[in-house]
Formats: structure tokens, sequence, C-alpha cells
């Protein structure tokens, strides 16, 4: 994998290679992440929405969130998209509260902001992913 991207600005030039840490680092200025406790607690009180997008072989081998509804990552924007035809039952508004999981964080950051530019402005994800609530000694289902 390259350490950068290049592309093409609005007007044609072609813009500045951006490495992932840089990436990370702007796409997480843009909204407030959240902690394991805290979506746990939204996500028990109705208030959030956890979309688990780690692979298969990871929830397999470490467990499954109670609650969080499983969505493969190369899925995500077609599955809530309030406006799409194949998106979940959950779906139905831009203002639902979303919280993104992976694995430790970094996957679920890029994906955040990726549903943010499907406006749903309030799509955020967990920092620290899936590891960070399991050392939060948070319950975790057997997969």
């Amino acid at each position: 994998m390259s350490g950068g991207t290049t592309g093409r600005a609005a007007d044609g030039a072609s813009a500045r290679p951006t490495g992932i840490d840089a990436l990370l680092e702007r796409v997480r200025q843009s909204y407030e992440r959240v902690g394991p406790r805290e979506a746990y607690e939204a996500s028990r009180a109705g208030a959030a929405l956890l979309v688990d997008i780690r692979y298969a072989a990871l929830r397999e081998r470490d467990g499954l969130l109670p609650g969080a509804v499983v969505v493969e990552r190369n899925e995500l924007e077609w599955r809530l998209d309030p406006l799409g035809s194949h998106r979940l039952p959950q779906a139905t508004r831009h203002d639902l509260r979303i919280v993104v999981v992976c694995n430790e964080g970094y996957a679920s950051s890029l994906a955040a902001e990726s549903l943010h530019r499907l406006g749903l402005r309030r799509a955020t994800d967990l920092a620290g992913g899936f590891q960070a609530w399991r050392a939060a000694g948070l319950p975790v289902l057997a997969p």
C-alpha cells in the first residue's frame, strides 16, 4: 500500500499527495469522536446506532458488540443512506446518530467522514475501536 494518495482538485489541477496520518487528522477534526462508555450508553438508551464494520474473521475471533448492526465496510454507504433503496430499516433519517466501530478506530474514522458526505452529519466513530471497547470492560457477545 502506498503512504499517500494523489488526485485532482475541483479545477482539474493535480492535488498534493496526502499521507494517511494527515488525512486521518484532518477527517477527525471535522467531528467529535466518542469513547467506549459514551457509545455503549448511547446505544443502550436508543440514542445511537452502533455499526460494526469489522471483518467477519475479527468478529468471529473477538466477539460481537451487543445491539450493533453489522455492515461490511464496502456496503456501508448503501446500507445507511436514508435515500437509498438498499438501506437498513434503521436508516430512515439524516439526523440519525451513528457510531461506526472498526477494530482499532482507524477505518471507522474514514467511514464516518464518508457518511458525512451523504448528509449523515451526526455520524461519528468509536475512538480506539472494538479494542478500546473490550479494554473498557464493556459487554462482548460470544461469536
